[in-house]
């Protein structure tokens, strides 16, 4: 059974920083990727970041702002946003998955089984 808790959303002004959280329970430790997706209203699910070993991806729309990792003695992987933007605003999901992740011709595909509810993040201009 794996459950996965986002936290640290929050409104804050463009220019400025958060950090989610996603709090791992994966009692089988079958989990071997981690990823963070974000949805905007009327918008489509995308992938931002991913950690997989030693490997991290970033969609090119937060590379250089975003950086994700994993911190295994607390069972949690963060996501560092710095210099954020108000096309940054959207609901962020934690996932994971027993698999490596898939990238096709840059975008990080949603194929990751466990999914987190979401936690809502807003950058005001």
């Amino acid at each position: 059974q794996v459950q996965l808790l986002e936290s640290g959303g929050e409104s804050v002004q463009a220019g400025g920083s958060l950090r989610l959280s996603c709090a791992i329970s994966d009692s089988t430790g079958v989990t071997v990727s981690w990823a963070g997706f974000r949805q905007a209203p009327g918008k489509q699910r995308g992938g931002v970041a991913a950690i997989y070993g030693g490997s991290t991806y970033y969609h090119v729309s937060v590379k250089g702002r975003f950086l994700i990792s994993q911190d295994s003695a607390k069972n949690t992987v963060n996501l560092q946003m710095n210099s954020l933007k108000p096309e940054d605003t959207a609901t962020y999901y934690c996932a994971a998955d027993s698999r490596p992740p898939l990238v096709e011709r840059g975008v990080l595909r949603d194929a990751f089984l466990y999914w987190g509810q979401g936690t809502q993040v807003t950058v005001s201009s």
